[in-house]
């Protein structure tokens, strides 16, 4: 079968390949930038097709406690919002974790805080790699750098979710939700049977108790012994996370003397910059995270003992840097560049960053 190329936005990618995933629900709410993922699943009118149940939900908050429900039941659900929103489904968010639930959970990233602006951000990386709701939990979390990968990463995503029965999340940011480019739509996959899903998914609520007991789903434990045993349970499964799903790209790393480090559309404005500094002689490499958490910081620590400095570029005050300072420990100066309030820089911006570290 010929490949199926498209031009969209990002946001429009998400919508499609979550239709074509096998999606069994989408519950969300309208904010700029993202607003296109609930409008392409409306226009597309899965309900008629595959089955799938597209809500505009009255909420952030109904619209993530409609996750949680789907989730429990063993569907594969998701929501989208951008960063105000977010900050609304925190709560939802621990719950979903608390019970290791499955889901998907899409931010397009905008500037703030508090309402802020609609122009795009990276600043929501501390609120999703550190935690944004209560409780020790973590969210696997992956940082598209194309409207390609926007669309990759919505299989991918649903995939590391039910294996580790966690919720996932897509950060992106408003630059990659709003730029068109060609994309290679995911192939088809059709929705899970309920057969399948029980099978599946022996931990969820279906409501086909057969004499057994009936499964039920809480993050709630009242024996403070009994939720340390579950939170021990939690960590385990997320150092084996750390062990088996790690992902970055490298580019021109191989004879680098100073690396630019930078996630999602810095990322690309970064390789630009290293192409230039190349130009000029400056022997440049981009490491860009893929995963966000699990984190890749076994990789900078093995260039740490490599490259001369390190610069980390991002649409923010100085967020992930605190994480590459981490994985480094000290072995190499790391300096940060970041342009706040839904600026987007040049690269020229980031070269000029590069010499100022080159003179240290």
């Amino acid at each position: 079968m010929a490949e199926e190329v498209v031009l969209m936005k990002g946001n429009e990618a998400i919508a499609h390949a979550a239709i074509r995933c096998g999606a069994d629900g989408y519950f969300g709410y309208p904010i700029t930038p993202q607003s296109e993922v609930l409008e392409t699943l409306a226009e597309l009118k899965p309900w008629e097709t595959t089955g799938m149940v597209v809500l505009q939900a009255e909420s952030e908050l109904a619209a993530i406690n409609m996750v949680y429900g789907g989730a429990g039941s063993g569907k594969m659900v998701m929501t989208s919002s951008s960063s105000p929103g977010v900050s609304l489904k925190q709560e939802g968010i621990s719950y979903l974790a608390g019970a290791e639930l499955p889901c998907l959970i899409v931010n397009v990233m905008r500037g703030g805080p508090g309402l802020g602006t609609i122009q795009p951000s990276q600043a929501d990386y501390f609120q999703t790699v550190k935690g944004g709701g209560h409780g020790d939990y973590r969210l696997i979390a992956l940082a598209p750098a194309s409207v390609q990968e926007m669309a990759d990463f919505v299989g991918l995503a649903f995939d590391l979710a039910f294996k580790y029965r966690n919720p996932a999340i897509i950060l992106a940011d408003g630059v990659i939700g709003q730029m068109m480019e060609k994309v290679v739509l995911p192939p088809i996959r059709p929705r899970r049977t309920e057969a399948e899903i029980i099978a599946q998914c022996p931990w969820a609520t279906t409501g086909k108790t057969r004499g057994r007991k009936p499964n039920i789903v809480t993050s709630l434990e009242l024996k403070p012994e009994a939720m340390e045993v579950n939170n021990l349970r939690f960590q385990a499964k997320y150092r084996l996370i750390e062990k088996n799903e790690v992902r970055f790209q490298e580019i021109e790393c191989e004879d680098a003397d100073y690396l630019i480090v930078a996630f999602g559309s810095m990322a690309r404005i970064g390789q630009k910059a290293m192409e230039i500094a190349r130009e000029q002689g400056i022997k440049v490499g981009i490491l860009r995270p893929i995963t966000l958490w699990p984190f890749p910081s076994d990789i900078l620590a093995h260039y740490a003992g490599k490259v001369k400095g390190m610069l980390v570029a991002e649409l923010n005050a100085g967020q992930m840097v605190e994480d590459v300072r981490l994985a480094v420990n000290g072995r190499v100066k790391v300096e940060h560049f970041g342009r706040l309030g839904g600026i987007v820089p040049d690269p020229d911006e980031i070269v000029d960053a590069l010499h100022g570290l080159l003179a240290q």
